[in-house]
């Protein structure tokens, strides 16, 4: 079983950059698929982004698509989610999530383990 922690959110301005981290405790993290969500106050949580084990496929929710990216480093057990050209609707809660699954996996629900989230905001 793999342990998740994010860090790296904070406050910025709409058109700056946040690079958000989620650090992975265990031997098997390379053996998962990492995704990327966010909950924003009183809506759904939503797919934002995710990617393979070896880390050449990614998928990305089309509202991030271009500004947002993906990536992974099995040796350090971290999963990145640099974020470009931020907007105020990028505002909430982010998170981290793994599963082990040989497609692409987009539902939340099927994500078995998750971070405690970290929070990001984007000022006007």
């Amino acid at each position: 079983q793999v342990q998740l922690v994010e860090s790296g959110g904070g406050l910025v301005q709409a058109g700056g950059s946040l690079r958000l981290a989620c650090a992975a405790s265990g031997r098997t993290f390379s053996s998962y698929r990492m995704g990327w969500f966010r909950q924003a106050p009183g809506k759904e949580r939503e797919f934002v982004a995710e990617i393979r084990w070896s880390g050449t496929v990614t998928r990305y929710a089309d509202s991030v698509k271009g500004r947002f990216t993906i990536s992974r480093d099995n040796a350090k057990n971290t999963v990145y989610l640099q974020m470009n050209a931020l907007k105020p609707e990028d505002t909430a809660v982010y998170y981290c999530a793994a599963v082990r699954s040989p497609v692409a996996v987009v539902d939340a629900k099927f994500y078995a383990t998750w971070g405690q989230g970290t929070q990001v905001t984007v000022s006007s």
